[in-house]
């Protein structure tokens, strides 16, 4: 019935699509009139559309117009027409939902639609992509098409500085990659300053490869923190034990990624660690707790984390590998000692561990967004997730032209040196009858492997992976040439399409330079077109040639645990109608069939009569290996929602916290605030010491006199006041408040009110920084143990949620005390007299909090959950330790980041610690 349905009434997805195709009728209506208008009448249009919207139009009664304009600016400024299921794939965007379209479509060009429609209400649009190749390609490339309609583009990519960001913020439209966005954003909660803060909002964003980005990488949410102590004799001495363990001294599950001490190795280890003077008495006394972690990461560094498959040793460091697009993570570290673990067993420089300053998921920073768009040529395995997470929908849009790739079963072996025997055999007929043919491998270890088996046989070939990461554009152009071998390391989020017979723009560009250099001239415009010209012929031949030899061969020489990556390197092929094929060489060695099906599918193949050499093809093999790549998406989809279900608990916490800190910044005047926080803590002082219902003989007026002294620096008489007949605990708490008010008055008029405000603000932005990076770090500590409950029948998140909520209530309190304490603590001082003449404010004395440490920006690890990698050595800005501000030349810029000279701010204040 069902089948009949859709017969009649087409799939949810076709009636989507329905309405639309109308909308492209009359967008292709108004053609002839976008042709007819001037450079500058079509820019004029801009004004236009802003006007219309000033004037109450929505943005959806202007798409048909503004989408005519873009594709006309696409045709003048690029020489690019949007087809009309681009047209189509423009519209889905707009409405907050994902367009699925095939590799070569051309999704860059289609988010110039959404993209220019939603920046004409002058919020901002974000753009975001996978890396910074892409964010700057993109931003030039489809500038050009914005810049002739009057729209300004930024690029935000890693390295830029502080006023080179908000410069990018304040255009219409922004590129970048998810990590910096995410960073921005937690960059900017930490600013002392509104004119500091480079990002203006979260209005519309459009993601590029959305499953890469929404997916793969919301396994490790962005943290920026700061180094601790250096610990690197500790890891080189407990990573020498490691080696000299037996395969019976450690339990590992591949199949979860865990590995654990059994009890000998645990007393080995034990033993060992005494013999080295790590250790006095038991490994489980509480004090020995933290060598107990670092045997547990040197374990997991040697046994789960393999080089050239996890990560690379480059120029002395430890690299990660992506492994879901193949590239190196640059910068990125792995949490609480693991990558120093590595760095132990890889004998490189170990860098320092860090602490949590700030956090975020990228599901919760995305769901910022008032609204939320994506593309990618594979999302539809995943669309639960998406609806579930980002209340997104999936649209899957047709292709331009008909599909005529061809996709064979997967061929399976019973040994991983047959298969590659049969895949070298293959290489070589393919190669010799001039197809071009791309190799996609899981691993660096395994493209290297390839590589070698290729050279054996001398076959020329190019290999793509982390280790050849710059040349990854210009090899990727190349991979369509006739008789040309591509290996590669998983193909997602690449950029750049293989185009049969070659990429004539790169060709253009390397052959230019190439014969600039050996003229030592540049060329003239005549020269380059008869070189393009040439270029372009000699590509219209090998295009041919290719399409006659078949087109692309996409080849892959194992599964990935995940369909959608080997669904991302079958469409390479076929792009825009051409014809190709592609096929998958398995064997029941390779990692994905040993952990999850070795010993059925071998059973099976014996019981056949299958031969070492020999290969099995049948629908069934497919499906089974389907079915397992189903499991394992499932269990990474758990994995992913358990990150955030933690994450969630203490979103509602981050939000309070950086609205409240907002509020601040805003404000020119918080007196009102400290005033409350004052009262509340003089109401704690009195409940504490003087409980409500307790007699008056009960009162601990010593304890509360002391603490007036210490927290308000105030020294009254209450001992006396509670011995006064027929005084109540109200009448106190109101007599000190009166006095305490007084006493700050006075501080106020001996420091000045203006003055004074300014300390206000500025102390309790400190405080409230310091404080939640305390927060923070409690969170992490008990987010790493939580799970230990669970032993005692407890709900592992609910216990993580009732903990949470008391650790922010003291993290309330604290701040409240803190902040009354300090400002309480302030003495006026007589200036120096050297000094006086250079004075411009009567200096103050005023207790600070500590500096945080150096920042830095991270991600969490997904096994641990915890505190993950490291992308940036600069610091960011937060306030200098006041203690080293002495040196500071007084015409420079404060130290506290308030903005203003060191001589109008604290050069005339002096601190003290109390």
């Amino acid at each position: 019935m069902l089948t009949v349905a859709r017969k009649i009434f087409g799939t949810a997805n076709d009636r989507r699509l329905k309405p639309l195709r109308a909308r492209v009728n009359r967008i292709n209506a108004l053609e002839p009139i976008m042709e007819a208008l001037s450079d500058q009448s079509l820019k004029g249009k801009t004004q236009e559309f802003r006007k219309r919207l000033a004037d109450g139009a929505t943005l959806d009664s202007l798409l048909e117009e503004a989408f005519a304009v873009v594709r006309e600016a696409a045709k003048r400024a690029n020489n690019m027409r949007h087809f009309d299921v681009q047209l189509m794939g423009g519209m889905i965007l707009h409405s907050g939902a994902i367009a699925e379209m095939r590799t070569g479509e051309g999704k860059t060009l289609v988010a110039t639609l959404a993209a220019y429609l939603n920046a004409l209400s002058g919020k901002g649009v974000h753009v975001i992509t996978v890396n910074d190749y892409l964010a700057r390609r993109d931003a030039e490339w489809m500038g050009r098409i914005y810049g002739a309609l009057g729209m300004t583009t930024g690029t935000i990519v890693h390295g830029i500085t502080d006023e080179e960001r908000k410069a990018a913020y304040a255009a219409d439209i922004t590129y970048g990659t998810n990590n910096e966005f995410g960073f921005d954003y937690l960059r900017d909660n930490m600013k002392y300053s509104l004119e500091q803060m480079a990002q203006r909002g979260h209005h519309y964003a459009i993601v590029d490869e959305v499953d890469s980005i929404l997916i793969d990488e919301a396994r490790t949410p962005l943290i920026i923190s700061g180094p601790t102590d250096d610990r690197s004799d500790l890891y080189i001495k407990i990573d020498s034990l490691i080696p000299r363990l037996e395969a019976s001294d450690f339990d590992l599950d591949e199949k979860q990624r865990s590995v654990v001490f059994s009890e000998t190795g645990t007393e080995k280890m034990e033993g060992w660690m005494v013999e080295l003077g790590l250790l006095e008495g038991s490994l489980w006394e509480p004090g020995n707790i933290s060598l107990v972690h670092h045997s547990n990461q040197a374990l997991r560094a040697h046994k789960l984390y393999s080089r050239d498959k996890d990560y690379i040793v480059k120029d002395g460091q430890v690299m990660l590998i992506d492994e879901f697009n193949g590239r190196m993570m640059e910068g990125r570290r792995l949490s609480e000692g693991l990558h120093q673990a590595i760095e132990a067993k890889e004998r490189v420089d170990i860098k320092p561990e860090n602490v949590t300053l700030a956090s975020i998921t990228f599901q919760n920073y995305f769901r910022l967004y008032k609204k939320l768009a994506g593309m990618t040529g594979t999302a539809l395995t995943e669309a639960d997730e998406f609806a579930d997470i980002y209340k997104l929908t999936v649209v899957d849009l047709p292709t331009n032209k008909p599909v005529l790739r061809k996709d064979d079963d997967d061929v399976v072996y019973r040994t991983a040196k047959a298969k590659y025997a049969e895949i070298v055999k293959e290489v070589k007929e393919v190669h010799a009858k001039g197809q071009p043919i791309l190799l996609g491998t899981a691993s660096i270890e395994k493209s290297e492997l390839l590589s070698n088996l290729l050279t054996a046989q001398r076959i020329p070939h190019k290999v793509l992976n982390a280790r050849y990461h710059e040349q990854e554009a210009f090899i990727v152009a190349n991979a369509g040439v006739p008789g040309a071998v591509t290996v590669a390391t998983n193909m997602a989020g690449r950029g750049t399409d293989i185009q049969l017979g070659g990429n004539a723009d790169m060709r253009l560009a390397a052959e230019r330079a190439e014969k600039e250099k050996g003229l030592g001239r540049v060329l003239s415009e005549g020269e380059v077109s008869l070189l393009s010209a040439q270029i372009r012929a000699d590509i219209e031949v090998k295009k041919k040639q290719a399409l006659d030899a078949g087109g692309l061969y996409v080849l892959g020489t194992e599964r990935h645990e995940s369909r959608r990556i080997d669904n991302q390197l079958r469409g390479r092929t076929g792009r825009q109608g051409d014809p190709g094929r592609s096929k998958f060489y398995i064997s029941i060695e390779d990692d994905l069939m040993r952990i999850f099906a070795a010993d059925r599918m071998d059973a099976v193949m014996r019981r056949l009569g299958i031969k070492e050499d020999e290969g099995i093809t049948h629908p069934w093999m497919n499906k089974a290996m389907e079915t397992s790549q189903r499991k394992i998406e499932e269990r990474n989809f758990e994995m992913r929602k358990n990150v955030l279900k933690y994450d969630d608990v203490i979103n509602d916490q981050r939000k309070a916290i950086f609205e409240q800190r907002l509020d601040f910044l805003r404000s020119d005047d918080v007196s009102d605030t400290v005033l409350d926080m004052r009262d509340n803590v003089i109401d704690a002082l009195v409940t504490r010491t003087m409980p409500e219902k307790a007699y008056a003989e009960q009162w601990d007026m010593d304890g509360l006199a002391e603490a007036l002294r210490a927290d308000l620096a105030v020294d009254l008489p209450v001992k006396q006041w509670a011995g006064e007949e027929g005084v109540a605990n109200e009448e106190i708490a109101e007599r000190i408040r009166a006095a305490v008010t007084q006493h700050y008055t006075g501080l106020t008029a001996s420091v000045g009110e203006q003055q004074m405000r300014r300390i206000e603000k500025q102390l309790l932005l400190q405080v409230l920084d310091l404080r939640w990076r305390d927060h923070l770090q409690l969170i992490d500590q008990l987010r790493s143990v939580i799970h230990l409950r669970s032993y005692g029948q407890r709900d592992p998140l609910n216990e993580f949620k009732r903990e949470a909520f008391n650790l922010f209530d003291t993290l309330l309190g604290e701040l409240r005390a803190t902040v009354t304490r300090s400002l309480m603590h302030i003495r006026v001082q007589a200036p120096q007299p050297q000094e006086a003449p250079r004075r411009t404010a009567t200096p103050v004395q005023m207790p600070a909090p500590q500096r945080p440490p150096e920042a830095r920006e991270t991600k969490l690890d997904p096994d641990t959950g915890v505190n993950e990698m490291n992308l940036s050595e600069a610091p960011v800005d937060l306030p200098q330790a006041e203690d080293d501000w002495s040196n500071t030349p007084r015409n420079s810029a404060c130290p506290c980041g308030s903005g203003k000279k060191y001589k109008h701010c604290h050069g005339a204040i002096e601190t003290q610690k109390v």
